[in-house]
């Protein structure tokens, strides 16, 4: 493309704000590698912050709603920054007008309403991209190149983690407490961190079918009283989860906002020539009778990929990712399919913690139900 990006952003709160960041930080140090990017408009219902956000950031067409600002003939992108149960109807309208659409994690609110955007993007040609932070570390680009090198050997088990000691929205100082209400967000540290663990941990696997899943959820610490009746705290704060994929390949998973530990090891993958801790990052064999635990340079990893890959910079971050994509820079990376399979196991968890058995794909699937609120 030889010209800049044009982009609208639909929700422009905390996450949103964000992103327009992102964009900024494109323009000012990365156009000249990626391509350049332009927010041409911004919709949000919150009229005030709309004005404000547009001030702030210059971008000179403010809506109030969604649905005027697609009507727009000279978007090629759409950013959907809305909260889970919004992003299916943000993301498939987007699409329908011919947009591609960037959204932010998770896909949706469901399996169901995740695989109709999935779905919606391949019969239109048009690009669906998810935020999947984790894939941009350093941690993951070394995971990927020793296991692409096949260091690891026959991979075998992975462990998705994530951790807060104590950091659930709203009730614990900070975010909306939207975050925590199962109509808006339909899950909590599941939805909030997980999709970030388990669709890191589903890509340096390789994105395995998903056979059966068990899974269990809590909601135990404790939590000032009057926020928690003030936001209708519905979701969980601890989620666990143990998945079968095709092949015998299976991996467990913890993902914590809060409870009375100080840490959880990191991400991991098991092979059979050796192991990758993600965090922090560690490379493992044992060679006979002896244990070897390699070092590492990251910053000097991150620095050569910088000197030799002319598409480095298109790896930086998911923005950056995502204007690359457009311009044609690079392949766009498979954060859909990634964040597919993600919401299909998450949502396991979820319907396994309710029949207090494990489950099969097939039982999610019929179980799946949209849960879509109104754009």
């Amino acid at each position: 493309m030889d010209r800049k990006v044009r982009i609208g952003i639909i929700g422009v709160g905390q996450i949103g704000k964000v992103h327009l960041g992102r964009y900024q930080k494109i323009n000012e140090e990365l156009a000249d590698k990626i391509g350049g990017v332009e927010i041409v408009a911004l919709a949000d219902i919150d009229h005030a912050e709309a004005d404000r956000v547009g001030r702030v950031f210059n971008i000179p067409n403010v809506y109030y709603n969604a649905w005027d600002m697609l009507k727009r003939d000279d978007l090629d992108a759409i950013d959907v920054c809305m909260h889970n149960n919004l992003h299916n109807p943000g993301t498939v309208a987007a699409l329908n007008s011919g947009r591609h659409v960037f959204c932010e994690k998770p896909m949706a609110g469901t399996y169901r309403d995740a695989l109709t955007m999935y779905e919606t993007a391949k019969a239109k040609g048009l690009k669906l991209s998810i935020q999947v932070a984790t894939l941009f570390s350093p941690e993951t680009k070394a995971a990927k190149l020793l296991i692409d090198e096949g260091m690891l050997g026959h991979i075998y088990h992975a462990r998705s983690t994530g951790f807060r000691r104590r950091g659930r929205p709203y009730v614990d100082g900070y975010g909306k407490m939207a975050f925590v209400q199962k109509a808006v967000a339909s899950g909590g540290a599941m939805y909030d961190m997980g999709i970030y663990h388990i669709a890191n941990m589903l890509y340096l696997i390789g994105n395995p079918k998903v056979l059966r899943v068990s899974g269990k959820t809590y909601q135990e610490t404790d939590m000032d009283a009057e926020r928690r009746e003030k936001s209708g705290y519905s979701v969980e704060e601890l989620g666990l989860g143990f998945v079968r994929f095709e092949g015998g390949l299976t991996m467990d998973i913890i993902e914590s906002w809060a409870i009375h530990l100080d840490t959880f090891e990191g991400c991991s993958v098991a092979g059979s020539k050796g192991g990758i801790r993600l965090e922090p990052f560690g490379f493992f064999q044992n060679v006979g009778d002896l244990e070897l635990s390699a070092t590492t340079d990251l910053e000097t990893f991150q620095t050569r990929l910088h000197d030799l890959r002319a598409d480095a910079h298109g790896y930086d971050f998911p923005q950056a990712h995502w204007v690359a994509a457009l311009h044609g820079l690079v392949p766009l990376m498979p954060t859909a399919e990634l964040a597919l399979n993600t919401m299909l196991i998450s949502e396991g968890v979820f319907l396994s913690e309710k029949l207090g058995r494990e489950v099969t794909v097939e039982e999610v699937l019929e179980n799946s139900k949209s849960t879509v609120l109104p754009l």
